[in-house]
């Protein structure tokens, strides 16, 4: 199993595009494959795939917006995704507070979802946790987001909200095409193996389901490298 990062858990050290662009080679050293991006930092397409290239990484993925996926933005949107090489495209959040917000943001993804299959790209849904709360009528946003698009799960979030997360990835493994590995105490992030989530069950789901990566994201608080690297070293050590 390869491993990838998502930027924004190194969100602090950026502060130019400079600074983004320095992170690379130092995550490829900490034995990172690739980066999953949430924001651009100003970069363009072709510089900022020079600069994977120039580091050994691949772009597993993104986090963009809503509106990056609308109709009138979907071609532009696939175009820099293309030039960056991957092939999957997702969305970091959505409305969803209501029955009505989430099939309203649903009816985006769906479209984008299908408009972009044949380009051989695929559109993904990144959850918190509020997507478990079951609405009035008993159905989760969860459940609407999957019929739309596919998912790349954070199991994390899904651990906060009480849900099984061997269960939940064997279950949606048709619609999972990526899962964030992340630990934390309560609401608040920790450096992987420093929390409470359930870590080993989570490599063992991705692994049964034949997932190629496990990215992880970091919301720890401190000096966000270190706690990086220290996700790293679990990965190696645990899901090598």
């Amino acid at each position: 199993m390869k491993f990838s990062v998502q930027l924004y858990s190194l969100r602090d050290l950026v502060k130019d595009q400079e600074s983004f662009l320095a992170l690379f080679p130092k995550l490829k050293e900490l034995g990172f494959s690739g980066v999953e991006f949430a924001g651009y930092h100003g970069c363009g397409a072709e510089a900022l795939r020079k600069a994977l290239d120039d580091a050994g990484l691949v772009a597993t993925g993104c986090h963009m917006g809503l509106n990056d996926l609308k109709p009138e933005n979907l071609a532009k949107t696939i175009e820099f995704c293309k030039t960056l090489g991957m092939d999957m495209i997702g969305i970091g959040g959505a409305p969803h507070a209501t029955a009505r917000m989430t099939a309203k943001s649903c009816a985006v993804l769906a479209k984008a979802y299908k408009a972009a299959l044949p380009q051989g790209m695929t559109i993904y849904y990144h959850n918190h946790s509020g997507e478990f709360k079951p609405f009035r009528n008993g159905v989760m946003a969860i459940d609407m987001f999957k019929a739309a698009c596919a998912l790349q799960l954070d199991t994390y979030w899904s651990f906060a909200a009480g849900m099984d997360n061997w269960k939940l990835i064997m279950d949606n493994k048709e619609r999972i095409r990526s899962v964030h590995i992340k630990d934390g105490k309560g609401r608040e992030g920790r450096a992987l193996g420093e929390g409470d989530c359930d870590l080993a069950t989570v490599v063992r789901a991705a692994k049964e389901i034949g997932l190629e990566w496990l990215v992880l994201e970091d919301e720890s608080r401190g000096d966000q490298m270190e706690s990086v690297a220290k996700g790293a070293a679990w990965l190696k050590e645990n899901a090598g």
